[in-house]
């Protein structure tokens, strides 16, 4: 297997390793606030430092971070085990939006509005051209959920703002949505 094979294969091993590894959350392995110890990484799941590091640093979406002294790393988030991350609450900005698939789940979200399902937080992006970049992960037929969070936040919704500008918050009811008529 090629470098660059392996690097995205092992990536996405590593982001259920620090997201949604139970039994590792369980036994102690991931901390309460989702560190990971380098160390077991690299003797237990196959990694090296070198390995790890080229994860870090050519993952697209600053998935992951290292401690100070890069002795553990954690992802930042979407994670299904209940850590705290240690989120600050952040005002957003008045208009968020949320990319899916409009086959696979947007019959749901019409009806239910947007759930964090397995994991703990709906994410939410900044801008369309990053919606639509993560909604064409499972689909090239996508929705673009225009959310108005000014109103969401006077209404009492807190939100998080992920160090890699992934906006979190625990659920979006269809009320927020945006929905234009374009009829008109």
């Amino acid at each position: 297997m090629g470098y660059e094979k392996q690097l995205v294969n092992k990536g996405k091993h590593l982001a259920f390793l620090l997201r949604h590894d139970k039994e590792a959350f369980d036994a102690g392995l991931i901390d309460k606030n989702g560190w990971r110890n380098v160390s077991e990484l690299i003797k237990e799941q196959g990694y090296t430092q070198k390995l790890l590091d080229d994860i870090v640093d050519t993952n697209n979406k600053n998935r992951y971070e290292y401690s100070s002294d890069k002795k553990k790393i954690r992802a930042r988030q979407g994670h299904s085990i209940p850590v705290d991350v240690e989120l600050k609450p952040a005002t957003p900005p008045d208009i968020l939006y949320h990319g899916t698939s409009e086959k696979m789940y947007w019959n749901t979200i019409i009806k239910e509005g947007l759930k964090p399902m397995s994991r703990l937080y709906v994410h939410l992006s900044a801008d369309e051209e990053t919606a639509t970049t993560v909604g064409k992960r499972h689909s090239k037929d996508i929705v673009i959920i225009r959310i108005n969070t000014k109103r969401m936040a006077a209404d009492g919704y807190e939100f998080f703002l992920s160090s890699n500008g992934v906006w979190l918050v625990k659920e979006v009811p269809t009320e927020y949505f945006i929905i234009e008529d374009f009829d008109n």
